[in-house]
């Protein structure tokens, strides 16, 4: 849990800030910024698969170190990069150790989880990053207003991903046989094709979190001349995700897998919508509260559910088909995000989003639960 919150603190503490830092120092426009970001999610999808499968087929402990160590290394790429360009290149270039470690460390924390509560342990793992993508922003934020220095967010996010890298290494693992006589080439390497509708899902549900992650702190800045407030608003995101685990854990130890995710898609819904809403800056925030609560629920009803529709051999897949699905939402949602922020609204950006939003919720209550109760393994 403590390598998983290092590693996505290290990379959110930058999130919400770049945009602003590519606009200050390289002056291009909202659809450039959308599409420079955008490039690490297109490098963490190419991985993915990949990843699921060499978790799955080699010892995940020094595969899990060997990721983390370049995940750490890509971090002097930021501090070096002078132009957009090359920007540009190591931000993608930094997607390939990112997924393939989330892909890694996740697996191995199944692993080491009792199965008889492994339903829970899931829930509660999932803070780690949860929790670190929610207060890693805030944190970031008030560093920079503070010192109003960009390359000491960078060095800073250096030193975390190298203090996780040395945690890995103290990983302890049980002795594990490696997976024989599977096919040589099947689509269940690299992805939990069973699983398809759960993707949909996720796939909408990282749209909206996308949109709404990357372009919270520019919004506030400009149309509610929030400056410091920013951060406010990811303090309640992490308190909600933090509540609702807590909350949501026991729901899951008693295997209410279905009813714990129905609850989540229902507040991150209502969440949304008080976003695009917007009348006024109480909304703004209290929509980061219900966010949290919905999401604080969902994902980890949700990883469960892929979890239980794979196989034992198939865990590493199942992480990375997930993942693979939730990082390429995020990356429509930067991209479609920036542009309707630059060429149409705000407003219209963030009720594209809460239509999304509210458009998979319908998809999960109405198809996917009654899908997974059909298809589940265990």
């Amino acid at each position: 849990m403590l390598c998983n919150f290092l590693l996505f603190f290290a990379f959110y503490l930058l999130t919400p800030l770049l945009p602003i830092y590519l606009d200050a120092e390289f002056k291009v426009d909202k659809d450039t910024i959308g599409l420079v970001l955008s490039g690490y999610v297109v490098a963490t999808l190419l991985i993915r698969p990949f990843s699921g499968f060499f978790v799955d087929s080699f010892n995940r402990r020094k595969v899990l170190s060997l990721c983390f160590f370049f995940f750490f290394l890509c971090f002097t790429g930021y501090i070096g990069a002078g132009t957009l360009l090359m920007f540009a290149i190591v931000r993608t270039m930094h997607g390939i150790p990112f997924g393939a470690t989330t892909v890694a460390n996740s697996t191995v924390a199944i692993d080491v989880l009792p199965s008889s509560r492994r339903n829970e342990g899931i829930g509660y793992y999932g803070l780690s990053n949860n929790v670190a993508m929610a207060i890693a922003p805030s944190a970031g934020i008030w560093i920079y207003h503070a010192t109003d220095n960009f390359k000491l967010l960078f060095w800073i996010s250096l030193i975390l991903a190298f203090l996780g890298f040395l945690l890995t290494t103290r990983v302890k693992l049980p002795q594990r046989a490696l997976a024989t006589g599977k096919p040589k080439l099947s689509l269940d390497h690299f992805f939990l094709s069973q699983a398809w509708p759960l993707a949909v899902n996720i796939l909408m549900f990282g749209l909206c979190w996308g949109v709404m992650q990357n372009y919270v702190a520019i919004f506030g800045q400009e149309r509610l001349d929030i400056t410091d407030g920013t951060g406010v608003f990811f303090a309640l995101l992490s308190a909600g995700l933090i509540i609702s685990r807590f909350f949501g854990g026991k729901q899951l130890r008693r295997g209410e897998i279905s009813a714990s995710g129905a609850l989540g898609v229902v507040l991150s819904t209502i969440g949304y919508a008080l976003f695009a809403f917007s009348p006024g800056v109480w909304a703004y925030y209290l929509s980061a509260l219900f966010i949290g609560l919905g999401n604080g629920r969902l994902y980890p009803a949700m990883l469960n559910m892929f979890v239980n529709m794979a196989r034992h051999d198939q865990r590493g897949t199942a992480n990375s088909s997930i993942l693979i699905s939730w990082d390429m939402g995020m990356g429509i949602g930067i991209v479609v995000g920036g542009f309707l922020i630059e060429y149409i609204s705000y407003t219209t950006a963030f009720w594209t989003t809460a239509a999304i939003q509210a458009v998979g919720a319908a998809f999960y209550l109405l198809y996917s639960l009654k899908y997974f109760d059909c298809n589940k393994l265990v």
